[in-house]
């Protein structure tokens, strides 16, 4: 009986100790301890008010909940800044009687990340994404909220992934 204590006892030490350096957000052994988010300019040709309010939010609020980094206002460890330079609804899908069976809105971001710390992991990449609509309708109000939504998720996702993840 003592025996097999034992073995349970060692081996949850075993699992616990293995598993410890291991994040779920594969975020890895980070100098930093801070970051920031410039405001992220729409120079996109069609301007949609609160866009880049809306998009700058999103990576603060993404990396502040799946890391540790705090953030700050000026003088970040790690520093993300860019622009949105694409905001486009173009059809898809077409019918027999020649107008969209099918919208696509895509948003694409310029984004630029500079590290303190590290200066080799620095760089700059283009990230978009799109949400697909019925063309028999117009993307106003709720449905509005719920494409940007849905973009944004990933656009952040994809900036968190390539900057922080490293996937």
């Amino acid at each position: 009986m003592k025996t097999i204590k034992y073995l349970i006892v060692c081996s949850a030490a075993l699992l616990l100790f293995g598993c410890g350096p291991y994040s779920f957000t594969g975020v890895q052994d980070l100098k930093a301890e801070t970051f920031q988010v410039n405001y992220f300019q729409n120079n996109a040709n069609l301007i949609e008010p609160g866009l880049d309010r809306d998009f700058t939010i999103a990576l603060q609020d993404l990396i502040a909940n799946q890391t540790n980094l705090n953030l700050t206002t000026s003088n970040g460890d790690l520093v993300y800044e860019g622009e949105i330079i694409e905001y486009r609804i173009s059809p898809t899908t077409a019918q027999a009687n020649s107008t969209a069976a099918q919208n696509r809105l895509t948003i694409g971001v310029n984004v630029r990340l500079f590290d303190k710390d590290n200066p080799d992991e620095e760089f700059e990449q283009r990230f978009s994404f799109f949400y697909d609509y019925s063309g028999t309708t117009q993307l106003i109000g709720a449905q509005k909220e719920t494409a940007h939504e849905e973009i944004f998720e990933r656009l952040t996702q994809d900036i968190f992934n390539a900057t922080l993840a490293k996937w």
